[in-house]
């Protein structure tokens, strides 16, 4: 099956919202998600709406990507969002170089296996290496060390382990790895999108 792959726009909150939810419900979703379904069930559609225009189509702080099927039914998502360098972020250290934070990432079962995946990422990545001002340096992305699945789909992507890692939260002793992609010395993104 061919899957489109796209920017999300601001007024898709509805979409945005179910295939959250639908993440959620997902069994790995307590290694993958600092979130949970009900918290996110009960948010009312001011935060939805809210949450899917920071990172619409023609912001320039974040960029939602999804997967459509033939039929119009969103199967994944991935977001990029800015994190400028020297300022602090959500997670991790201060950047020492302006970068992206992927987050969110998720296919649906039906859809897994076939490379869906690897085309959500590289479509944030694409953004990210787009952007003019400021020029992104580097990619990065969390995975629970626990989290065999999606360390080997980031690692088939091009990420590679950055040696930095987090303490999860209520774990103790366990860690979230810190995955990364440096732009390249000569980058497509310095002339057009990559066209991965």
């Amino acid at each position: 099956m061919t899957y489109r792959i796209r920017p999300v726009r601001a007024e898709e909150w509805r979409e945005v919202r179910e295939l959250r939810l639908a993440a959620l419900r997902d069994p790995v979703a307590p290694l993958a998600f600092l979130d949970s379904y009900e918290a996110a069930a009960a948010r009312p559609e001011s935060y939805w709406r809210e949450r899917t225009g920071r990172a619409a189509e023609g912001s320039r702080t974040g960029r939602q990507v999804v997967a459509v099927a033939p039929d119009g039914r969103w199967v994944g998502s991935v977001t990029a969002l800015l994190e400028r360098r020297g300022e602090e972020v959500l997670f991790g250290e201060v950047p020492e170089v302006d970068q992206t934070h992927l987050v969110g990432v998720y296919l649906r079962p039906e859809a897994r296996g076939g490379g869906v995946a690897r085309k959500l990422l590289w479509a944030a990545v694409d953004w990210s290496w787009s952007l003019r001002e400021p020029v992104v340096r580097r990619v990065r992305l969390y995975v629970h060390e626990r989290n065999a699945r999606a360390a080997a789909l980031y690692r088939k992507a091009a990420f590679v382990p950055s040696g930095r890692t987090l303490p999860v939260a209520g774990e103790p002793g366990v860690v979230e790895e810190e995955y990364e992609m440096r732009r390249p010395a000569v980058c497509a993104g310095d002339e057009g999108p990559l066209g991965w």
